[in-house]
């Protein structure tokens, strides 16, 4: 059985991680380093991979597999086939 974090989690730690490295690329403080690695970490065990690029590749993969599920089903029609109103 595959296991998926819950997509508010995954989401907030995507956008944490993806912050933190833009901080970290425009020469933030010191501390946005060792931020970025909790955030990795973090987004790591929860998609159960190894590297941060493999855990955001799992974790949007798995945001869009939520989103496809939320939404409803469209029920196109289909010539030949009655509608359900009639």
């Amino acid at each position: 059985m595959l296991l998926r974090a819950n997509p508010s989690l995954l989401r907030e730690l995507v956008e944490w991680c993806e912050t933190l490295r833009r901080r970290l690329a425009s020469g933030g403080d010191p501390g946005i380093r060792r931020r970025l690695e909790d955030a990795s970490y973090a987004l790591c065990v929860v998609t159960g991979t190894r590297q941060l690029d493999t855990a955001l590749y799992v974790a949007r993969q798995q945001l869009a597999d939520a989103t496809r599920r939320q939404q409803p089903l469209r029920h196109d029609h289909v010539p030949g086939v009655p509608d359900a109103d009639g």
